[in-house]
C-alpha cells in the first residue's frame, strides 16, 4: 500500500515536508505494478473541509497508475498530535481552520478524536458516512479491491524457502 494525501503539491510540501511528492508516490505504485507487485492505495489522512475534496481524483490517479486495491482513513488527532494540528491549520489555513476542526468533531463525537477501535480510523455521523459512501462509490466504479482483480494480482510465492536460521539471511 502507498499512501496518498493529496495531489496539490503545495499543500503537500506544507503538510509533509519531508515526504515524497504525489507524482513520486504514483510513480512508485506504477513500477511496482509493471513488475508484477500487487501494489494499492491508502488515501490517508482525508482531512475534512481540506483534503476530502480530492477523494475521487486520488482514486482515479492511483488506479491509472496501477493501483488494485484501496482504502482510507481520517485523520487522527491524538494526544499531543491535535495541538500541533491546530497550531499548523491557523499558520497555513487560517481562513478555514474553524471549519476543518468543526468537520473533524463532527465525525469524532464533538471531540478532536475518538482511540476506540473501529471509529479511530473512519469517524461516525453524518460526514463520515459521507466519505464512506463516496469512497465505496469511487472504488465501484474504478473496480478497486474487486475479488477477481485482486485473485490476478496475487502475488506468486511459489519459490520462496525461509532460511535454516536466521544467520542465512546475511550469508
Amino acid at each position: 500500500m502507498v499512501s496518498l494525501t493529496s495531489l496539490d503539491s503545495d499543500l503537500k510540501r506544507t503538510l509533509e515536508p519531508r515526504a515524497a511528492s504525489p507524482a513520486a508516490r504514483l510513480r512508485i505504485i506504477r513500477t511496482l505494478a509493471e513488475v508484477g507487485v500487487p501494489v494499492g492505495t491508502l488515501v490517508a489522512p482525508v482531512i475534512p473541509g481540506l483534503t476530502d475534496h480530492e477523494l475521487e481524483r486520488l482514486l482515479e490517479a492511483a488506479r491509472e497508475a496501477g493501483a488494485v486495491t484501496a482504502g482510507w482513513m481520517l485523520l487522527r488527532l491524538p494526544r499531543e498530535v491535535a495541538p500541533l494540528f491546530e497550531a499548523w491549520l491557523d499558520a497555513h489555513y487560517s481562513e478555514r481552520a474553524g471549519k476543518v476542526m468543526s468537520l473533524i468533531q463532527q465525525c469524532r463525537g464533538g471531540a478532536d478524536y475518538d482511540s476506540r477501535f473501529g471509529h479511530r480510523m473512519r469517524g461516525q455521523g453524518v460526514f463520515a458516512d459521507l466519505l464512506e459512501q463516496r469512497f465505496q462509490k469511487a472504488c465501484r466504479r474504478l473496480g478497486f479491491n474487486d475479488a477477481a482483480a485482486l485473485d490476478a494480482q496475487r502475488l506468486d510465492t511459489s519459490a520462496f524457502r525461509p532460511p535454516r536460521d536466521q544467520g542465512d539471511l546475511f550469508n
